[in-house]
């Protein structure tokens, strides 16, 4: 199967570009970027230099492949559907314009008119563990933003299992990486070394999409962390009925006990005793671990991911795998490393 990756010069067109050299399955057949027209992939992509000797082409001179992989900045991939929709059989956007199943909601969390609404409801949510079966016929995905798909992991059992009373208060914490290759002044050295900085305090885009996964009202903080790559999300939530331990573990087990890359993290002793984002780095697994109060009325769901990867490239690559009939773990079986 030929693939080619439109904005491969961003972290997440590199993380496709990354996975897909390494798919048993796949060719990776173009990578574009009009800044980088000519140059070589390692020339935004140091960890693939000897990995291919392939070059940037502009988007404009992308040809027709079996799978087209879209990266490039919110508000694009909407405008440029119609000329880029003839040109594979599967598109999967990794952009946030066809997240949204509300033209009026994308509107109100991106500033802008929907430029195709009448596409929308093509394109399948890119959720594995919500919409398997939906993906496996599907030929236009949309993959969820990074924190939004750690905070759905966390809160979808419960929220589907109607444990969830009123709306949940999510506190969103993230690595530079999520903010994407092209500097800015709060990417700038001086200003973010160190930093715990909250960045959207309300109405953060991603309450939107974890509030359409899961059916319940969401409110979200998003804050800085020293830390390129990782996301980890504290979601609080008022349970219906009060729980025990044993229950919370029984409703995580039976959404997650046999997903090949959602694992369930939740010790009693030990550094890692809940999900830690740095041990991820590189990986396409979500860990997902929750601490109940005394009372048993209140839950703490707690998710980590790479960001880059389960939180973008990776769980894009699972998407296609799953579209494709394939095993979905292939090209996407590392471990991740530490210490690191």
């Amino acid at each position: 199967m030929k693939a080619a990756v439109v904005g491969a010069s961003g972290y997440i067109g590199g993380e496709l570009c990354r996975l897909l050299l390494g798919h048993p399955r796949v060719v990776l057949a173009q990578a574009t970027s009009n800044a980088l027209e000519g140059q070589p992939l390692h020339a935004a992509h140091p960890n693939l230099r000897a990995q291919t000797d392939m070059t940037f082409s502009r988007h404009d001179q992308i040809v027709p492949c079996d799978v087209l992989f879209l990266a490039t900045p919110h508000c694009v991939t909407g405008l440029h559907m119609p000329e880029w929709e003839n040109l594979a059989p599967r598109i999967i956007d990794l952009t946030a314009d066809f997240r949204l199943q509300s033209p009026a909601e994308y509107e109100r969390y991106y500033g802008v008119a929907h430029p195709n609404p009448e596409l929308i409801a093509s394109f399948v949510p890119g959720i594995p563990e919500i919409h398997r079966d939906r993906l496996r016929a599907a030929t236009r995905i949309a993959v969820p933003g990074c924190m939004a798909n750690a905070g759905i992991l966390a809160l979808h059992p419960l929220s589907d299992e109607g444990l969830v009373a009123g709306e949940v208060v999510i506190d969103g914490h993230a690595g530079s990486s999520g903010s994407g290759g092209k500097p800015n002044p709060a990417s700038h050295h001086p200003d973010r070394s160190g930093t715990m900085r909250v960045f959207k305090a309300t109405e953060h885009r991603h309450e939107a999409e974890i509030s359409q996964a899961c059916g319940v009202p969401v409110r979200m903080t998003a804050t800085a962390v020293e830390a390129v790559r990782g996301v980890q999300v504290v979601c609080h939530v008022s349970l219906s009925r009060r729980l025990g331990e044993r229950d919370a573990w029984a409703v995580y087990r039976k959404y997650y006990g046999d997903e090949p890359f959602v694992r369930l993290v939740k010790r009693r002793t030990g550094l890692y005793q809940l999900p830690e984002p740095k041990i991820l780095s590189g990986t396409n697994y979500c860990d997902v671990g929750f601490a109940l109060a005394a009372d048993g009325r209140h839950l703490v769901a707690i998710a980590a991911l790479d960001n880059l990867v389960k939180g973008g490239a990776g769980n894009a690559v699972q998407c296609l795998n799953i579209s494709c009939g394939w095993d979905e773990r292939e090209g996407l079986r590392f471990p991740g490393l530490h210490p690191i």
